[in-house]
């Protein structure tokens, strides 16, 4: 059985920086691709990043260019995201996805989220 277990969500000020992680299990996470998805209330999800299997570089949509960091160890089927100098409108839920969120959002194994919450 595939699962996805995101933590690390919480409030944090502009400005602040926090670090998600998504545990994987059920699928040969090192060899797949990886992505990270957001979605806000009333909002469509966001493709947030992808990360890849390979040496190349991940993917990163354009709201968060700079400011957030992809990152994976296949050892430990953990899949990263370090939010930095965070906006009030990063305020999103935070899913990972067994996908390529640049191919198709919305398909593929998710998780149940993780909550970030961005106030002044």
């Amino acid at each position: 059985e595939v699962q996805l277990v995101e933590s690390g969500g919480g409030t944090v000020q502009p400005g602040g920086a926090l670090r998600l992680s998504c545990a994987a299990s059920g699928f040969p996470f090192s060899i797949a691709i990886m992505s990270w998805v957001r979605q806000a209330p009333g909002e469509e999800l966001e493709c947030v990043s992808v990360v890849y299997p390979t040496l190349q570089s991940p993917h990163y949509g354009e709201s968060v260019k700079g400011r957030f960091t992809a990152s994976r160890d296949n050892a430990k089927k953990t899949l990263y995201l370090q939010l930095s100098s965070l906006k009030t409108e990063d305020t999103s839920i935070y899913y990972c996805s067994w996908s390529d969120c640049t191919q198709s959002i919305g398909i593929g194994h998710r998780g149940q989220g993780t909550q970030v919450t961005v106030s002044p």
